[in-house]
């Protein structure tokens, strides 16, 4: 898979990219189209979650609220989905790839799974150790972070390496989308770092608005690994020439960095001050 299509001059033509996305999963391994799927049930849960809220109200926001099992569901299962694809254009052999994008599915699943549980007992799912229960989820979500960043620094570091196989546009938004992770992974645990000491010293309730502070740099920072492959994988149907689609996801790129930036900063100060 070379993240290129031949298509035809003179702009995007949405038949070829309903072909693309086909292809995706035609040529897709057997653990990536399991990703998939699973990722797809993950959104399901997410979805109807919304649907739950919509019956049952209560708060969108704090700590217990039935928008964690929204935005996890939703946020996990895109993740999950958008993984496996970027990760199809990472160069591993086939036996490392089973295992990592096996264990980041089984992750994302038991991440979404405890987050979900939580919502239905109505108490908060991060920073809760008021029973030997909510600790044990509590630790065990942790545990599951750390997984999350093995992995993914895995498929990072692994991007990183020779692959002529694919499309230079396609090798650089995949390689700075997973830098761009890197960065949404060090904001994640700084998060669960501050948050866990405040629990320690007592103040739950500071736990939640401190991690908070960091969620704008977290999630700019974490979809740049779906945008700038996407926008890699769309160019490729335009027919414009290989060095021009370089030239444009180098300068998305940028723009998108410069922004990320920009929210970093905003974000870091919320949290040094917090």
């Amino acid at each position: 898979m070379d993240g290129s299509v031949r298509a035809p001059q003179g702009g995007l033509v949405p038949g070829a990219v309903v072909g693309g996305i086909r292809g995706i999963w035609a040529d897709a391994r057997r653990v990536e189209r399991v990703a998939y799927a699973v990722g797809a049930l993950l959104m399901v849960s997410g979805v109807f979650h919304l649907g739950v809220f919509a019956v049952d109200g209560g708060p969108w926001e704090g700590p217990v609220s039935w928008r964690k099992a929204v935005t996890f569901g939703l946020s996990f299962g895109l993740t999950l989905v958008t993984i496996a694809w970027v990760g199809s254009f990472v160069p591993l052999r086939d036996r490392t790839r089973a295992v990592v994008l096996g264990v980041f599915t089984a992750d994302c699943v038991a991440e979404v799974a405890l987050i979900t549980v939580q919502a239905w007992r109505r108490v908060p799912s991060h920073f809760n150790m008021e029973t030997a229960l909510d600790t044990a989820i509590s630790r065990g979500l942790a545990a599951g972070g750390g997984i999350l960043i093995v992995t993914l620094v895995t498929l990072a570091a692994a991007s990183f390496r020779p692959n002529p196989a694919v499309a230079p546009s396609m090798r650089l938004a995949v390689r700075a989308g997973f830098a761009a992770l890197m960065l949404a992974l060090l904001s994640g645990a700084a998060m669960i770092a501050r948050g866990v000491t405040e629990v320690q010293t007592g103040d739950q309730q500071a736990a939640y608005h401190v991690a908070g502070a960091l969620k704008p740099a977290h999630a700019v920072t974490m979809h740049a690994i779906l945008v700038l492959p996407a926008l890699a994988w769309l160019l490729a149907f335009t027919g414009l020439p290989e060095a021009r689609r370089v030239r444009v996801v180098a300068a998305v790129t940028w723009a998108y960095a410069v922004v990320a930036a920009v929210v970093i900063l905003v974000s870091a100060a919320g949290f040094a001050t917090a």
